[in-house]
């Protein structure tokens, strides 16, 4: 066979076992580095010897990967947008400057204690491991539905992080190779490449949005020259980062991704899918390549100084990290656990150690190991235990909000959502008009711009895990198509919508949803006020700091006890007003006895209480 179709061969096979990867990877809900590593140790020389890397040459492995990787670092970056970073800043910004520092800083010394390196091997190491990075991180918030703070924390992490890990990994491999030198050298070269990476990636990213806009104007094919463009900006700001300094390319990508993400840009929305569609294929191909080309004699030669070095940067050293930088943020202490164990390794470290071992190897063959060969055991070990395990820590945490969709971002579904946030759900609003979309992020609000007619945009928001869905627009069509596709195709447990005019009202009963008659609301609300006047005015305080809460009975511990000896299990501040069981309510005696799945309608003090008492009354 020749050499063409041999690399014919060999590309091929890697890309059929990446896409393979990936189905595997969407069935089991974690994420696919795990099997494209597994896949490229697999069929690399040291297994089968299907797929040897050198066969694509020093210079032009290096070439495929940095091209890869610039493609992967602008497309993660191209979704961080000033709304998505302002719902975790302060968090966000911790995780990128104490979080990094602790990582740099444990790892480098884990490492230096237990195999013995010189500083600047341990620092080289620790530079590296400071990246998780979105391709490892965004597959896991896919399937885990934390609440959108955690989610956005993590991600803004990723992708700043590995930006950073990549230029300071560069810059302290020149001091590790230079034969006479101070740290110094780490500095002005870190400094130097994120100052080039910036003005490139400006450049680049506004250039090309100022492009797309005059384009849009005239040219019939829009969507596909929006593509082409972009796909085109992420290689151009990477390759003339790298030819101005050396390994800037990664802070140009990513700096031009976040330029053109945050742009207003024609067809934005297909621009992204498509840019994802390539990411996912040059990080399988990328992946495969470079875990073939990784020896398991390195990763034997670490022995059980590499666990330890694993234990240490996963169980201590990123814990401590995430506690420190996340004091005094609006994480919860559940939360911030949750993402003290969230630090899988990604793309970045595994190709930055590997061409570095190349370049390193004949001159000091040792240090090699250890950098390659660390690395990729915590890339291995993250990845499979944190990313396989991610949804199951967030259930043991609970941590996993319930996801209730609001159509409508006018007065009533602001006021509905500022109600629900209040009692700790995670509330996604939904709206067609682009100036209540923004007056309610302004509010601080999660809002998803679209018709919420359209099954698509539905999905987007999260209605196939939501456990309520409200439709309350002013237009009564609009409620009873959303009505019908909650319940029909994304099967949502509760779904309430708004009957503008009372002759609407049957049709949606047809649906067999809650309605709420605008009408019969107000003149409900008119008599609470009039015979009610204090609950009537306390429910409707915006400044409340309680609420009634109806909950479901699961905790087998509450089963068969009375009302009274309930009192002792649950929180202060809370009141049982009624209990519903079999469809009959009624108001219960300190002897009544609760039974399971009894309904508990509960009076709270405070939202602390009301949220305690969930948990209790349901197990937690």
């Amino acid at each position: 066979m020749s050499g063409a179709e041999s690399l014919i061969g060999a590309v091929v096979l890697v890309v059929s076992l990446g896409v393979a990867a990936q189905l595997v990877a969407d069935w089991l809900q974690i994420p696919s580095v795990a099997f494209l590593l597994v896949a490229g140790v697999f069929v690399g020389p040291q297994a089968l010897d299907l797929v040897d890397p050198a066969i694509f040459g020093q210079a032009g492995l290096q070439a495929i990967v940095g091209l890869s990787v610039g493609i992967i670092v602008f497309e993660g970056a191209f979704h961080l947008t000033v709304e998505r970073v302002r719902e975790a800043s302060r968090e966000a910004l911790g995780l990128v400057t104490i979080g990094a520092f602790v990582s740099l800083v444990g790892t480098a010394v884990a490492v230096k204690v237990v195999f013995g390196t010189t500083w600047p091997v341990a620092v080289l190491v620790g530079s590296l491991l400071i990246a998780t990075g979105p391709t490892v991180i965004t597959p896991i918030m896919q399937v885990v539905p934390v609440r959108d703070r955690v989610a956005a924390a993590l991600e803004t992490e990723g992708i700043i992080n590995d930006v950073t890990a990549a230029i300071l990994a560069v810059a302290t491999f020149e001091f590790v190779i230079a034969s006479q030198s101070s740290p110094v050298v780490v500095i002005e070269a870190f400094v130097a490449r994120l100052a080039v990476g910036h003005v490139v990636g400006i450049a680049v990213g506004g250039g090309t949005a100022l492009l797309l806009k005059r384009w849009h104007l005239s040219a019939d094919n829009a969507l596909q020259n929006a593509r082409v463009v972009v796909l085109t900006a992420a290689l151009l700001a990477y390759a003339l980062g790298s030819m101005w300094l050396s390994e800037a390319g990664i802070a140009a990508a990513a700096i031009a991704g976040i330029v053109l993400g945050n742009a207003e840009i024609p067809h934005k929305e297909e621009v992204a899918g498509f840019k994802g569609g390539i990411t996912l294929f040059v990080l399988s191909f990328v992946f495969i390549v470079l875990a073939a080309q990784l020896s398991l004699g390195d990763l034997r030669a670490l022995g059980v100084g590499g666990l330890v070095v694993v234990i240490v940067v996963a169980a201590l050293v990123r814990p401590l990290g995430v506690f420190l930088s996340t004091l005094g943020g609006r994480l919860t202490v559940r939360e911030r656990m949750f993402v003290g164990g969230m630090g899988p390794r990604g793309i970045v470290p595994a190709s930055v150690a590997t061409l570095f071992a190349i370049e390193l190897r004949p001159e000091n063959p040792e240090a090699a190991t250890v950098l390659v060969g660390t690395v990729f055991l915590v890339i291995f070990a993250t990845v499979m235990f944190q990313g396989g395990l991610a949804r199951h820590f967030a259930q043991a945490l609970d941590i996993l909000p319930m996801q209730t969709l609001i159509v409508g971002g006018g007065r009533v579904g602001r006021e509905l959502a500022v109600r629900y946030e209040s009692r700790g759900e995670e509330v996604v609003l939904i709206d067609s008009d682009e100036d209540t979309v923004e007056r309610t992020r302004a509010d601080g609000h999660r809002v998803v711009h679209g018709d919420a007619t359209n099954a698509t945009v539905l999905e987007e928001a999260g209605a196939n895990r939501a456990s309520v869905v409200v439709a309350a627009t002013a237009d009564d069509d609009v409620n009873l198509l959303v009505a019908q596709l909650a319940t029909t195709r994304f099967d949502v447990d509760t779904v309430v919508a708004r009957a503008n005019q009372p002759d609407n009202v049957e049709a949606f009963e047809d649906l067999d949803v809650e309605t709420i008659s605008a009408g019969f609301a107000v003149a409900d609300a008119i008599d609470d006020a009039v015979e009610r006047p204090a609950l009537a005015h306390w429910l409707s305080d915006s400044g409340r700091t309680g609420d009634v809460l109806e909950v479901e009975l699961s905790n087998d511990s509450l089963v068969d006890r009375t009302i009274e000896e309930t009192a002792e299990k649950l929180p202060n501040g809370y009141l049982v007003a009624m209990v519903s069981r079999n469809g009959t309510d009624r108001v219960p005696d300190s002897d009544f006895r609760l039974a399971s799945g009894d309904h508990l309608t509960l009076v709270c003090e405070t939202n602390e209480a009301m949220q305690d008492a969930r948990r209790l009354c349901q197990g937690g």
